[in-house]
């Protein structure tokens, strides 16, 4: 299971952009956090085409699919979303993996034990 914003566990930043100078502000260690999908589908390619690690927050199965076609190396999502997602990302081999965003690490468990591909707190996020 990945892990993503514990304090116990040395892990990378998700850092949000909006825009491509967002991009080129942001640090060589940091994954790229596109959101929506839908606002951000130009620079998911864009980070694509120039081997730029990506996440993007989705709320449905049809981003998630997206997501994944465009080259995202994760996808973040709610509990709920990531328990409709994972099943569809196995059966398709998805190169994309499925983080469920959680606020506690009581929930680690449950998410473990529903398969899904991680989790990410909010303080990953920057």
């Amino acid at each position: 299971m990945i892990i993503f914003g514990h304090p116990w566990i040395k892990s990378p930043k998700f850092r949000k952009v909006f825009k491509q100078s967002d991009i080129e502000k942001s640090g060589a260690d940091e994954i790229l956090l596109l959101e929506p999908l839908v606002d951000s589908h130009e620079l998911a390619r864009h980070c694509a085409a120039n081997e730029l690690p990506f996440a993007v927050t989705v709320n449905s199965l049809k981003d998630a699919i997206f997501a994944n076609a465009i080259g995202a190396d994760y996808i973040v999502c709610e509990e709920d979303d990531a328990m409709v997602i994972q099943p569809i990302a196995e059966n398709y081999l998805f190169d994309t993996k499925v983080l469920a965003l959680i606020f506690d690490e009581k929930e680690i468990s449950k998410i473990a034990r529903s398969n899904i591909d991680g989790v990410i707190f909010p303080e990953a996020i920057v």
